[in-house]
């Protein structure tokens, strides 16, 4: 019989048993259902809403349940719905009367949301362990590449010369902005909602704050109706998720541009590429496509939590059930793509040879060729002309603006001297752009340093969590 049979005729459809069944999924949550299910007895006993026998009983019949699970000695059924009521079952089979009295004063719908926010709080700690890890990977590897010159892309054409360092930077602080927007997640996760019952709270006279500080919640909600019907924390860890791996997906992109023999900027270790069925020759950057393809999930988990709560009435209905799939697929699937990603980028090959004699070969100084008439005095439009003017001469006859003769620079302006040539050097490009974030050496080591304290104190917060 069900646990909450009592008030129909007839037994539950066989089909209709299989459709409203969670148990496939929802049995990940074992553990959570567990400590939450023992600080509720503790709780209850406390209270003196049950006995402290009855309490001995529960937590000692618990954490038998939980060794049988753990070591694979659980069968999970179909007919019993869920997590919740297959634990609660198997306890009162085991302790008899006493394991009857551990749903006191609480409901499903407030034991599902506390397991959510505990597997939820745990899993994020999980993924900012692995962020901090993969943004120390990109300041390591930016370090090791402070004064490696690569062409700078917009629209996908060459446009100035950055360095590798540079560019890999900007990754950083894409990841930081996650890594913030992670830790608000947390905090809205961080809320204990047991105690609201179905969804009006209850007669008993419990203590929530008692069941908060067992579990290590920093803070409870204040509404019991938004206890059982928020999925609001679920929403910002699929969106946090979401522009995540939107990151990772415009890292793939380059990655999978640079590795390419058109390109051949840079090499993916073996360990992390794949190859051909029927072409011998072949490297495959499998990975960084993967972790692309994935991306477009992870959207959709967003998306169909979005458009399951959108309609939905207070309090609790059975479309929150919808809340678990998507969800955990998510956290595998960021979690195992953080990884990846933090190990892969540890091997990475960059070639600095091909990625500078490219620029020695195009246009991509023609802005510090502008830049300079401008210090001479020339205003910027007017510079600008002069420049675009002299690249397409260049290209009409086959030659880069190095190429050029002083007689044919002051063919375009008077105002070109000797001191052109060294400002068009590639390197000097490099090292002139100072400006606070720019891609100078001295600038991206300042931006380092900044990274170095921005890690350190993600550590820190985490740490205290």
């Amino acid at each position: 019989m069900k646990l909450w049979g009592g008030r129909f005729q007839k037994t539950t459809d066989a089909l209709v048993e299989e459709f409203t069944s969670s148990i496939s999924f929802d049995q990940r949550l074992y553990k959570q259902d567990i400590q939450g299910s023992i600080a509720h007895a503790r709780m209850l006993g406390k209270c003196r809403i049950i006995s402290e026998e009855d309490v001995r009983q529960i937590v000692a019949g618990l954490e038998e349940i939980l060794q049988d699970i753990e070591s694979g000695n659980f069968s999970f059924e179909i007919a019993l719905e869920d997590i919740h009521m297959n634990i609660e079952k198997r306890l009162t089979e085991r302790i008899g009367a006493a394991g009857g009295r551990l749903h006191t004063a609480r409901s499903r719908n407030d034991q599902v949301a506390l397991d959510m926010h505990m597997y939820l709080k745990e899993e994020i700690k999980e993924i900012a362990g692995l962020l901090l890890c993969m943004q120390e990977t990109i300041l390591e590897l930016a370090g090791r590449h402070l004064h490696t010159i690569m062409p700078g892309y917009t629209h996908l054409q060459r446009a100035q010369p950055i360095t590798f360092g540079h560019h890999m930077m900007a990754y950083f602080f894409m990841l930081q902005r996650d890594m913030e927007r992670l830790q608000l997640c947390y905090e809205h996760t961080d809320l204990m909602p047991l105690g609201a019952g179905a969804l009006a709270g209850t007669t008993y006279p419990i203590d929530r704050h008692f069941v908060a500080e067992q579990l290590g919640f920093a803070n409870l909600y204040e509404n019991s109706i938004d206890a059982v019907s928020d999925r609001d924390y679920i929403l910002e860890f699929l969106s946090f998720a979401s522009v995540c791996m939107m990151h990772l997906s415009r890292l793939s992109e380059e990655l999978i541009f640079w590795s390419s023999t058109e390109f051949n900027f840079i090499e993916l270790d073996d360990a992390f590429c794949t190859g051909s069925s029927i072409m011998p020759q072949k490297k495959n950057p499998d990975v960084a496509e993967l972790v692309r393809g994935k991306t477009g999930r992870i959207y959709g988990h967003l998306l169909a939590m979005l458009t399951t709560a959108k309609g939905l009435p207070l309090a609790y209905n059975k479309d929150l059930q919808e809340d678990k799939e998507g969800l955990f697929d998510t956290v595998d699937t960021l979690k195992t793509s953080l990884a990846i990603y933090g190990a892969m980028l540890q091997k990475v090959s960059v070639n600095r040879e091909v990625m500078l004699e490219v620029l020695r070969r195009d246009f991509s100084n023609a802005t510090d060729m502008a830049d300079y008439l401008v210090k001479k005095g020339l205003p910027f439009r007017q510079a600008h002309e002069v420049v675009g003017k002299t690249v397409f001469a260049c290209i009409d006859s086959g030659k880069v603006l190095t190429d050029l003769t002083m007689e044919e620079f002051q063919s375009f302006s008077p105002l070109f001297t000797e001191d052109i040539l060294e400002v068009l050097k590639i390197e000097n490009c490099v090292s002139a752009r100072r400006s606070y974030g720019g891609t100078a050496p001295e600038a991206v080591e300042q931006a380092m340093r900044k990274g170095h304290l921005l890690t350190a104190s993600s550590r820190d917060y985490w740490l205290a969590r």
